[in-house]
């Protein structure tokens, strides 16, 4: 059985759950203690060298970085639905889960740290990512349903996590009526798990 090392609060674990639901992927999740230092430890150093959630254990098969386990799961589970094989589709698809790993990492993700957690940043730059992220994704869903193509994808589930927890480092929201009208849509989708915190 696929094994998802993860934390709860995390949100690219979520949008690695998102997806294994979604993709009716039945997987045992284990649970890493960040408190305690577990990840660390030469065990789980071992399957991530880096020392960061999550990580997914597929038979013989680990997979580190939420980006690239997205990646693993569409292409090995997910067929021509989840992972196009149109060049121009998956460019575009690999453009934005880039997205997800720099500017919504340094944008909304690093705002809810800073104000969930204390967490020291420069916090006029992040603000400024924020913004100019939020903005760029509302002008592609303003004639466009989904991020990449008509259905929706693992470019949608790469961004959606940080941005619906966006809130909780006190990001207004309102403004972008097309990226809530997108929340909506993902959370209709059959196999959505939600986590606490998002936006409702």
């Amino acid at each position: 059985m696929i094994q998802l090392h993860e934390v709860a609060l995390s949100g690219n674990c979520h949008k690695v759950r998102m997806l294994l639901s979604m993709l009716g992927l039945p997987h045992e999740s284990i649970a890493v203690g960040l408190a305690t230092g577990e990840q660390h430890t030469p065990a789980y150093l071992e399957l991530n060298p880096f020392g960061e959630v999550p990580t997914l254990v597929d038979g013989n098969v680990v997979v580190r970085d939420s980006q690239a386990i997205l990646v693993y799961l569409a292409s090995s589970y997910g067929g021509e639905r989840w992972w196009p094989q149109d060049p121009v589709q998956l460019a575009r698809i690999v453009g934005w889960l880039s997205t997800a790993a720099n500017e919504i990492a340094a944008g909304p993700n690093r705002l809810r740290l800073h104000r969930k957690w204390g967490r020291s940043i420069d916090l006029t730059r992040a603000e400024a990512v924020t913004v100019k992220t939020l903005n760029v994704i509302e002008r592609t869903l303003e004639n466009n349903r989904w991020i990449v193509g008509d259905e929706v994808g693992i470019a949608d589930l790469a961004l959606y996590p940080y941005l619906a927890l966006s809130p909780e480092g006190d990001v207004d929201l309102a403004p972008y009526r097309h990226i809530l009208r997108w929340f909506g849509d993902i959370r209709r989708l059959e196999g959505y798990v939600g986590m606490p915190g998002m936006w409702e």
